[in-house]
């Protein structure tokens, strides 16, 4: 018998967002519940589609609904279903890199086209992600492994107000301090050794962000996002709104 990932209180959340509910339109759907349940064994095992057990059905046929779920969004509505408003008082940004699985390589056009570099380690992606004051995943952002972190931050923070950022020295950039400085937001950013005049920050408040190195922590306990096998950025960020959406609501 597989083992459950989500609980009831998870599944009420999550049902309403769901696509073919008997309430919907046209054909429904099948049993939605057992199917993410499926996606999420997936996650949690990085085990080929083929290799689904029996009990959730023909892999092919879970595999094409992932892939259109996966095109219309409907984790990352899910993600945004389930997660509670979140505490802005603190913001954090760091970003983690995950090796790419052989099978992750075979996207049309090629690798290039998709959020996976090439450096010394191999080929990578890097996942930047902003989190609230809890740890809890706001936003995320996917890049080339070997690209800078600050690459992906003004896309990161767009739009979003917070009071105070909290990041280590590879946000230590000049625009993104600028930027801060126009908003009025408290700073919290590790500085970097050769900083003509370094912004004294708080050492107190920069301790909390172990809390957003936890949820990374807690997010690659999912082996697919601890080492990337999708082939499209996609797929990929479908999986890790699949996982965020289960750590934001347990």
């Amino acid at each position: 018998m597989i083992r459950t990932i989500l609980t009831d209180a998870q599944w009420e959340r999550m049902a309403p967002h769901c696509l073919g509910k008997d309430t919907d339109p046209g054909r429904s759907g099948g049993d939605n519940r057992l199917f993410l349940e499926a996606v999420l064994w997936k996650a949690r095992t990085n085990s080929p589609w083929r290799d689904l057990p029996d009990e959730f059905g023909h892999w092919n046929t879970i595999f094409k609904r992932f892939d259109d779920w996966s095109r219309k969004g409907v984790f990352e509505r899910i993600f945004e279903a389930v997660s509670d408003d979140p505490d802005m008082e603190y913001a954090m940004i760091d970003a983690t890199i995950v090796p790419v699985h052989r099978h992750g390589h075979g996207a049309k056009g090629g690798p290039q086209n998709q959020a996976i570099g090439k450096s010394k380690g191999g080929w990578t992606t890097k996942i930047l992600a902003l989190t609230d004051a809890l740890g809890n995943l706001v936003r995320f952002h996917l890049l080339p492994g070997q690209r800078y972190d600050t690459i992906g931050v003004a896309q990161l923070i767009d739009g979003i107000d917070f009071d105070t950022i909290l990041a280590d020295k590879a946000f230590d950039a000049n625009w993104i301090i600028e930027e801060m400085n126009k908003r009025g937001t408290k700073i919290v950013i590790s500085q970097r050794p050769k900083r003509k005049h370094p912004i004294q920050i708080d050492r107190e408040v920069y301790k909390w962000r172990h809390l957003i190195e936890n949820f990374f922590c807690k997010l690659k306990e999912s082996k697919a996002i601890a080492t990337r096998s999708d082939k499209t950025d996609r797929n990929f960020s479908a999986m890790i709104y699949a996982c965020a959406a289960v750590i934001n609501s347990g």
